[in-house]
């Protein structure tokens, strides 16, 4: 029986998915108010009151943070399944336009150009937020293989300056059966192209060599290292461009 600590009604703020989707609004909606602060100030005065140095302070670390950071969690994840794949390259999309703006942001030094530009980055990061929140999130809680509390803990823990832990080998064999496949696929995502893993089981992962197959079509590699009776040994890679 599943303690009281692991049920939850689907849907609801008990649900972990819900939670993780609430967890990422919330860092949205700090980048929202962070950001709108600086456009009720007089950003024309800005080499003068230290405003526009700020904000491009404001867009080069806290922005640019937000990007990479789900970028390497929750884009990666979602980027080799045939469900998300478009939508993940339409954000990284938007994630490089903001990018070049705030480039343009940070070599500016007319502040008349620079508050033009900051409207822009705005517009931008609404439209691709929103996108986050609406699309993305509900997509990755529904894609096989994903775990959605656990792509949003990444985040966070990049968010706050860590690091993600890409071992060269996986070993799976310690680890629930239900959260084996969703570190498997996370671990997946944050490859590469070119790079691969080392899988550790104690049977042979033919059910996730499926979902594999499934989700990541032609873009995965797999290749049995070991197979049995006891060990099962897979090295599953990110196929290198062209290949």
């Amino acid at each position: 029986m599943a303690s009281s600590s692991e049920i939850y009604i689907e849907a609801t703020q008990t649900d972990p998915d819900v939670r993780a989707q609430v967890a990422i609004r919330a860092v949205h909606q700090g980048l929202r108010i962070g950001l709108a602060a600086f456009g009720d100030s007089e950003l024309v005065a800005g080499s003068q009151n230290g405003v526009h140095a700020a904000l491009v302070d404001f867009c080069t670390r806290e922005l640019r943070r937000h990007l990479a950071a789900t970028d390497q969690a929750l884009f990666a994840a979602a980027s080799g399944a045939t469900e998300t794949r478009l939508l993940v390259r339409a954000l990284r999309t938007t994630a490089a336009a903001l990018d070049a703006h705030i480039d343009a942001l940070a070599a500016t030094d007319d502040t008349t150009s620079g508050m033009a530009i900051a409207q822009v980055i705005e517009a931008i990061l609404a439209v691709h937020l929103a996108t986050e929140e609406t699309l993305l999130l509900p997509a990755l809680a529904a894609l096989p293989g994903a775990d959605l509390p656990a792509l949003v803990m990444d985040v966070l823990t990049l968010l706050a300056g860590g690091e993600l832990d890409d071992p060269p080998v996986l070993d799976v064999r310690e680890i629930p059966h239900g959260r084996r496949h969703p570190q498997v696929f996370a671990r997946y995502g944050r490859l590469s192209p070119g790079e691969g893993f080392v899988l550790v089981n104690d049977h042979d992962p033919k059910r996730l060599r499926g979902e594999f197959e499934a989700t990541h079509p032609g873009t995965h590699t797999w290749d049995y290292l070991e197979s049995g009776p006891e060990l099962w040994r897979v090295r599953i890679g990110k196929a290198a461009v062209g290949a």
